[in-house]
Parts: C-alpha cells; sequence; structure tokens
C-alpha cells in the first residue's frame, strides 16, 4: 500500500476521533464567539430581532468600540481590575505558598487540615459573597466587632463595604480566603515531587531556610507560579460574583474624581455586566473583545518574564 494512501488513512482517523469535540465546540464556543463579534460592530438593543441579524441590527462599524475606549469609567473599571488582581494574585499565592509548606512537613491531621483549607474553593462564588457580606455587618458581624475592639471605630458606622477606600481590599480578602486551597494543592503536589537530595545539599553548605525558599523552592516552583498569574489575571478581568454580591448590585459606595461619578468596585467584569444589564448588547460585545486583547496582552507579558525554564 503506497504511503501517501495509508497517511491519508491515518488522516482520516485522527479527523473522525475530533470531529466530536470540533462539533461541540463550534456550536457551543466557535459560534457564540463569532456572533458576539459581529454584535459588536452593530447598534443593538432589547428590540433587536437576535434571528435576523441582517434586519434590524444597524451597523455602526467601530463606534462601539470608540464609546468603550473614550469612555472614564471603562478605564476606571481597567485600573481598578489591575489593584484588584494585585491585592489577590500574590498575596493569594503567598498565601496558598504558606499553607502547603506548612502541610508539606506531614503534620498531624494533614489529611482533614487540606480537605478544610481546600473546601471553600468548591463553594460558588456568590455564595461565599453573600457570607462574607454578613461578615461585614457593621451592626451584627465579626468584623465590625473586631475593629471596634481595635479602637478602628470609623468603619463601624458604614461597615468596610460601604467605605469607598476599603470596598475592594474587603472584597479580594474574602477572595483570597476562598482561593487559597487551589493554589496550596498545586504547590503541595510540586513540593512532594522534589529531589529532597537538592536540599541537602544545601543543607551541606549551610542554606538557611531562607535562602533555600528563595534560591531553591521558588524557583523550581515556577511553572505552578506563571499558571496561577496567568489564570488569577484572567479570573480577575472576569470577575463579577463577588462584587455582584458583596455591593448588593451597586458597584460599591460613589466617589468623585476628577469631576467624574465612579464606583469603588466597578471591576471590568461588573462593568461589563452593568452594559450587558442595561440592554446595550452591541458596546457589551465590544467591552468583551476589548478585554480580551488586554488578557492576551498581560498573558504574553507574563509568560516572558515568568516563562518557566526547562
Amino acid at each position: 500500500m503506497p504511503q501517501d494512501h495509508i497517511k491519508l488513512q491515518d488522516d482520516l482517523k485522527a479527523l473522525f476521533f475530533i470531529a466530536p469535540f470540533m462539533i461541540v465546540f463550534m456550536i457551543f464556543i466557535g459560534y457564540p464567539l463569532f456572533y458576539s463579534l459581529w454584535i459588536s460592530f452593530h447598534r443593538v438593543t432589547i428590540y433587536s430581532d437576535f434571528y435576523d441579524i441582517f434586519g434590524t441590527m444597524q451597523y455602526v462599524g467601530f463606534s462601539n468600540y470608540t464609546k468603550v475606549l473614550t469612555d472614564a469609567s471603562f478605564w476606571w473599571s481597567v485600573a481598578l481590575t489591575f489593584v484588584y488582581a494585585a491585592l489577590t494574585i500574590f498575596p493569594g499565592m503567598a498565601l496558598s505558598l504558606g499553607l502547603a509548606m506548612f502541610l508539606n512537613r506531614k503534620v498531624r491531621g494533614f489529611g482533614l487540615m487540606r480537605s478544610g483549607f481546600f473546601l471553600p474553593n468548591v463553594f460558588d462564588v456568590y455564595v461565599v459573597g453573600v457570607i462574607w457580606l454578613m461578615i461585614y455587618n457593621p451592626r451584627s458581624g465579626p468584623v465590625s466587632a473586631l475593629l471596634q475592639y481595635t479602637g478602628l471605630s470609623e468603619y463601624i458606622g458604614t461597615g468596610m463595604l460601604s467605605n469607598p477606600w476599603t470596598t475592594l481590599p474587603a472584597v479580594a480578602l474574602a477572595m483570597i480566603l476562598k482561593n487559597a486551597g487551589f493554589g496550596m494543592i498545586l504547590f503541595l503536589t510540586s513540593l512532594n515531587n522534589m529531589n529532597e537530595s537538592i536540599f541537602e545539599a544545601a543543607d551541606v553548605d549551610g542554606a538557611t531556610p531562607w535562602q533555600k525558599l528563595i534560591h531553591i523552592t521558588i524557583p523550581m516552583l515556577r511553572p505552578i507560579i506563571f499558571f496561577l498569574t496567568i489564570t488569577g489575571m484572567v479570573g480577575t478581568l472576569n470577575a463579577f460574583s463577588e462584587v455582584y454580591a458583596m455591593t448588593d448590585d451597586t458597584g460599591g459606595t460613589s466617589l468623585t474624581i476628577g469631576g467624574i461619578t465612579l464606583k469603588s468596585g466597578a471591576i471590568s467584569g461588573y462593568y461589563l455586566y452593568k452594559a450587558f444589564a442595561e440592554s446595550m448588547y452591541g458596546e457589551a460585545a465590544a467591552i468583551s473583545f476589548v478585554l480580551l486583547v488586554i488578557a492576551l496582552l498581560i498573558s504574553f507579558v507574563s509568560y516572558r518574564v515568568l516563562e518557566p525554564k526547562g
């Protein structure tokens, strides 16, 4: 049998096995993606016929993108998103690594503590947000009681979620504690697979625990750090449920900057939600693609900086 004919048969077999996935992908991901791209170049409202894309949808070119890119509220939401990322990603990784190193000592109750630390990660974000809303309650929440005990009375009357300067840190703290278990499992798995002889050699050379952490442990965890950075940044760009739940769909308290009234917790995901909720579907689609470009740029920069070696 000719070699070309055998290769053709192999290619057809491969296409046969991946065809189910490609069909599902095109129906549930591919088609919505291209449809959203189409909508982003049109003025689409609640009165538009979504099944007649050449009918009631008015083509507006790049005006939706222009409106988004010239909207101060959008760039405020992007800036808040980066602040939110700084408050959650690296502090969250530090907590995850600390928990993993603690459990890596095989302390008593290792299995129970590992399950307990990971358990919050499986809860729905909205549910966690509602729980923390009660924790932050300025009248009956334990955080207010703690603040009163420590003398920080300025947050007792309104609560941390009603203060424009503490809204985002309060949300970030809740998400750090929720998601720490996921990173902990990844770090713990990597720590268990490390070659102990490297650390024994470092001990012989007189390395301190801090030196071993900085020069051995963290470099060997570089792929995990890279993965958590990328997924964390993409997650913050899409974050919505926690802000929706913990600010009671207000986006946080208002503050005025440069004569413009802005929301203290309106990160990019919440900004996208508000555009969709107000039936500005064309603008919402444009926002989603602008955020996609930002996510790709961040991923590229992160890869260049944190590219796993070896």
